[in-house]
């Protein structure tokens, strides 16, 4: 069964530009006065390297030792430092209640059964303060570019046959699910990117 390590590793870095929207998030988050700041799921590090080069104390969390890796040569090509932790985002989290201004997830809790998905949600609730700033895209169709061939393995969630994500598990979200697991939280947004990703912006209640 296929998992983002081994996609890293045959694949490199796979995403190299930021989230469309990054920009203007920056500037939120600086409204806010956010500091402290997690890229949950940072794979290889496009986010974890845009959120330290605009001077937010960058902590990222990701299963896969080898997009760690090239995150962590990412960050020293450019000269930038964060704290990368190796863990699951569908179990506890390795961080003090409130510790984060802001928690960011870019395409990373789709891949997961709906029980998992919730459990990280909770956990994103505990570590990130009240108040503070939440930005989640995920995706919202069956396949797109990522395969042709799809099984389902329980309501909403598929895995891919083949393809780039060949058995890689896909959460298949709508906006009135996406409000349901984001319940505790101050919904200012919900849209569609130039990717056809459902993005979520809002703060912990």
């Amino acid at each position: 069964m296929a998992n983002w390590n081994s996609i890293f590793k045959n694949k490199g870095k796979v995403f190299n530009t930021p989230h469309e929207d990054m920009n203007a998030l920056v500037q939120i988050l600086k409204k806010n006065k956010a500091k402290r700041v997690l890229d949950l799921g940072c794979g290889s590090g496009r986010h974890t390297v845009f959120l330290a080069k605009a001077g937010f104390e960058v902590y990222a969390l990701d299963n896969a030792p080898e997009g760690l890796k090239q995150t962590r040569a990412w960050l020293k090509e450019k000269g930038l430092k964060a704290n990368l932790k190796n863990s699951s985002c569908y179990k506890k989290f390795p961080y003090k209640d409130d510790f984060f201004d802001a928690v960011i997830s870019i395409q990373v809790i789709h891949h997961a059964k709906a029980n998992q998905i919730r459990r990280c949600i909770k956990e994103i609730e505990r570590v990130l303060k009240q108040g503070g700033t939440t930005f989640i895209t995920v995706t919202k169709n069956k396949t797109g570019e990522r395969g042709t061939k799809i099984k389902q393995i329980e309501p909403r969630t598929y895995v891919m046959l083949d393809g780039f994500e060949k058995g890689v598990p896909h959460y298949i979200y709508n906006k009135s699910l996406l409000r349901q697991f984001f319940k505790n939280f101050k919904i200012y947004d919900i849209y569609i990117d130039s990717g056809d990703h459902y993005c979520l912006l809002g703060e912990l209640k």
